[in-house]
C-alpha cells in the first residue's frame, strides 16, 4: 500500500511548477520546499503543578500524531522558583508524511475553528521560515473538551528551504495556509 498525504501529492503535481513559474526557477531543484514542521509549547505553570506538563505532552502527543517530549530548564532563576533541569515545555519535531497530515489538519480543521479569524499574520524570520502562535489548544479536534484543566497555546514553527521570506510566503501561500492580506501577492 503506498499511501501518499494529500498536500504531498499537490506540492509535487501543482505547487513545484506554479513556484517554477512565479520565480523564473531553471530547476525544479531550486523550488523551495517544507522541511519540518516543530511544534512546541511552554509550560512556566508546570513548575508548581507537575501535572500540567504530563497533561500538555498528551495532548500535543494526540495533536501532532507523534509522541512530544519535555523540554526542561537549562539554569535556575529564583524568581520564577525555577531549579536547573525542571521540565517546563514540550516540543515534537514533524517531518515527511507527518508533516504534510498535520499542516493539512490545520489548514481546513482546526484554523477555521479559530473564533474571529481574519487569516494567519505573516511572521517570517528573513530566511523563509514561518512561526505561528495559536492561543488555544481545543481548535484541534484531537483534543478531548472535557479534559482540557487549562488553556495553553502552542507555536508552530515552519522550516523551509526557502532563502527569503518572499519565497517562504509563496510556498506556504501555494500550500494554502490563509494569509491575512498585509504581504503583497
Amino acid at each position: 500500500m503506498n499511501f501518499q498525504p494529500t498536500l504531498k501529492k499537490r506540492y509535487k503535481e501543482e505547487i513545484v511548477p506554479a513556484l517554477m513559474k512565479e520565480f523564473n526557477y531553471k530547476s525544479v531543484m531550486e523550488v523551495p520546499s517544507l522541511q519540518k514542521i516543530v511544534l512546541n509549547r511552554g509550560v512556566g505553570e508546570a513548575v508548581m503543578d507537575k501535572k500540567l506538563i504530563e497533561t500538555a505532552q498528551e495532548e500535543l502527543t494526540a495533536i501532532a500524531g507523534q509522541k512530544a517530549v519535555k523540554t526542561y530548564s537549562k539554569k535556575a532563576i529564583s524568581n520564577f522558583k525555577l531549579r536547573e533541569n525542571t521540565p517546563i515545555g514540550v516540543k515534537v519535531t514533524l517531518r515527511r508524511d507527518k508533516m504534510y497530515e498535520f499542516l493539512e489538519r490545520l489548514i481546513k480543521v482546526a484554523l477555521p475553528r479559530v473564533k474571529d479569524f481574519n487569516g494567519v499574520k505573516s511572521n517570517f524570520d528573513g530566511r523563509g521560515n514561518f512561526s505561528l502562535g495559536l492561543e488555544e489548544q481545543i481548535i484541534f479536534p484531537e483534543v478531548n473538551l472535557d479534559q482540557v484543566q487549562k488553556l495553553i497555546g502552542l507555536e508552530a514553527v515552519f522550516v523551509t528551504t526557502a532563502p527569503t521570506d518572499e519565497e517562504g510566503y509563496a510556498l506556504l501561500r501555494e500550500f494554502g495556509l490563509p494569509f491575512s492580506n498585509l504581504k503583497k501577492e
